[in-house]
Order: C-alpha cells, then structure tokens, then sequence
C-alpha cells in the first residue's frame, strides 16, 4: 500500500498557466476542472455542480475521463461532518483510486441559522487539516432557483471559477 505524506499542504499545489493572446505579454490561468463527490446522500453535490460548474459525481468516485480534483461535500449535520472526516481520512492514508487529488471539502449549511457549537468545533478542527468552504442555506435552491453563487461564497467562487 502507497502511503500519503506526512505533512498537508493546504490547498492546490500546482498550477496550470496558459499562454495568453499573441502579444499580450502575460500568462492567464487555466480554469480548473472538479469533481463533486458527495459523501452522503443529499449533501448538494448536484446543486453545486449547476451553481458553480465542475462534474457532478454523485457519490461515487470521478470515472477515467472525469476531473481528477475531488472537492468533497457533506452537509452541516454531525452525520455529514461524520462522513466528511472518514473521506478525508481515505485521502490522507492514501486510500483514494490512484490519480485523484483532494482539492477541498465544502460543506453545505443543513439549515438556516448558526450551527450549534458542537458542530462548530468539528468543523474547526477539520479546518486544521484540509481547506474548507462553507455554503450557506439559500431558500432559493429549495425551489429549484439556482441562479448565482451566494455572496458569501466568494472564496469558493475563485476556487471553482464560477461566473458571478
């Protein structure tokens, strides 16, 4: 078995330029492909998928052929924060199909308002090992009103490259 690193590097390590125009003198940056990979059922993988581009994996892993950046999704809930930390867990033993990276988590808001602060403190503690992106409740996605990212994501927005 290959083991992983023992030290994290958080976020992407490397980057892919391309060419600008002819005569434009400078480089702009290649817009990154992902795979959203749920990591339990109703976690939002394919809301943000239609918000914010990238493969919509489901809950399986990304298919030959599929961005090999995984951004993994769970929901605010200790059941998703409990799925959440096993999948991270599968990346840092070097557990994942070979040629996957893990980009990021996101975690997406299971109900408006603040988390309770047990939840918090999970989330916390996973902040410590892996970056993380926080969506929030959007009624508007209940009804099937997708439109454009939430303001507070913006941050998810440059990762992703997503229109606003």
């Amino acid at each position: 078995m290959r083991q992983g690193p023992e030290i994290w590097i958080r976020g992407p390590v490397t980057s892919t330029r391309e060419p600008g125009p002819p005569g434009s003198g400078h480089a702009h940056a290649a817009v990154r492909r992902f795979s959203w990979v749920g990591t339990h059922g109703g976690a939002g993988v394919s809301t943000l998928a239609a918000v914010y581009g990238g493969h919509d994996s489901g809950r399986a892993w990304p298919g030959p052929g599929d961005p090999p950046s995984v951004l993994l999704v769970a929901r605010t809930h200790a059941a998703g924060l409990d799925t959440i930390a096993g999948a991270v867990e599968i990346f840092r033993r070097g557990q994942a199909p070979p040629g996957l990276d893990l980009d990021a988590v996101v975690l997406v808001a299971d109900a408006p308002g603040r988390l309770p602060r047990p939840l918090a403190q999970r989330i916390r503690s996973l902040e410590s090992v892996i970056d993380v992106y926080r969506v929030p409740w959007v009624p508007a996605w209940r009804l099937g009103e997708l439109g454009h990212p939430p303001r507070e994501t913006s941050a998810l927005v440059r990762l992703t490259g997503a229109a606003r």
